[in-house]
């Protein structure tokens, strides 16, 4: 074994691990992960709960009594999930006192189901932080158009927020400007700034499964040669695109009224093409303050073999940008990829959540009592 979570710990990077379930929680599995592997939070999402709930282990015995109750299907799910949430929040809590409220994160999930829907995200966000009821929850809302306004309102009540599925560098910015904006509204209305934080997560391997695809079916040398280089490039980018929103006057005035910067996160860390290195999208994104949140089997590549070398964001932004200009150049449109991205993610999470809604209803109706 390598020291290289250690390392990467110490560059900057906070160690997120991308699931959750019940198991995970009762058998100590998270508490080891802290322990020994550098862990200092933990992101769920509808997927990620589908694939825990309908696994099964563990939640027999919450869904017979909610069962029992007749509730929903859809009260049954934020039952359950809260209470995984909160558990693990619990874990954490070491964590989240010892960094003053950085680390020690879990992020919940609004209903994907809602996306598109600006005051009902808002309600749902509410609603969540309210269920959850731990200081270390982070609420996560999508970065569709109608999530912009429900991250300044949510952000405006007070409520810390994982801004989720960031793919383009326009959509980051504005993002970081939501977030601004609803710490200007949470200083009005005489909130204390320097218990909101949040982060952004700026999805990473997706880009370069959606680029390649376009790529290969160009099918040239040229096209070839830029396989695997949108995704790092573009979240290079981004981190480009940080430093210049916390460090402009807008930011240094809230930061003196006590505001946290909203870090970036790299979600979808695992890598899909058996062709790249499986620790690429760690090893070349490890820049101060930043999140990297890992599927557990890339925690463990990178804790084997990974190889952290310092920074290897700083003084790559020039080669960044000439290899997204390359690709538009072959005619491959960066913002037409972003959008395809978008709206398949917000796709696939609604698909989970139904997934989830069904197999949650299978199992109260198997686990209900006979009447009488």
């Amino acid at each position: 074994m390598t020291d290289a979570l250690k390392r990467l710990s110490e560059e900057g990077v906070a160690i997120w691990l991308d699931d959750l379930s019940r198991k995970r929680i009762t058998s100590g599995n998270l508490a080891e992960l802290i322990d020994q592997q550098h862990v200092v939070g933990v992101t769920t999402n509808p997927t990620i709960f589908q694939k825990a709930i309908s696994g099964g282990d563990g939640y027999e015995q919450q869904v017979a009594d909610l069962a029992a109750r007749k509730v929903t299907v859809e009260e049954a799910i934020r039952m359950i999930t809260t209470a995984d949430v909160r558990d693990a929040a619990d874990i954490l809590r070491p964590v989240f006192d010892a960094t003053g409220g950085k680390d020690g994160r879990v992020s919940i999930e609004v209903d994907p189901r809602l996306a598109h829907n600006t005051k009902a995200t808002v309600a749902e966000a509410k609603q969540l932080a309210w269920l959850v009821d731990r200081p270390n929850t982070l609420i996560k809302i999508p970065a569709t158009e109608a999530g912009l306004p429900a991250i300044t309102e949510t952000i405006g009540l007070g409520i810390s927020v994982n801004v989720t599925l960031i793919f383009s560098l326009e959509r980051y910015r504005a993002v970081m400007d939501a977030y601004l904006s609803g710490l200007e509204k949470a200083k009005e209305r005489g909130l204390d700034l320097s218990l909101i934080h949040s982060v952004a997560s700026f999805f990473v391997s997706r880009v370069d499964t959606e680029t390649d695809k376009r790529l290969d079916g160009i099918g040239t040398d040229e096209a070839k040669a830029l396989r695997g280089k949108a995704a790092v490039a573009n979240a290079r980018l981004a981190y480009q695109a940080y430093e210049e929103v916390f460090s402009s006057s807008r930011w240094q005035a809230l930061e003196s009224a006590g505001a946290n910067k909203q870090r970036p996160l790299w979600a979808s860390t695992g890598v899909k093409d058996p062709a790249y290195p499986d620790t690429l999208y760690v090893t070349e994104l490890v820049a101060p303050n930043t999140v990297n949140t890992m599927p557990e089997a890339t925690l463990e590549a990178t804790e084997d073999h990974g190889e952290i070398s310092g920074d290897t964001i700083a003084g790559t932004y020039e080669q960044a940008r000439a290899d997204l200009d390359a690709l538009e150049k072959l005619g491959i449109s960066y913002d037409d990829v972003v959008q395809v991205l978008e709206d398949e993610g917000v796709e696939k999470f609604e698909a989970s959540w139904n997934d989830l809604l069904k197999s949650t209803q299978a199992e109260l109706e198997r686990l209900a009592p006979s009447e009488g």
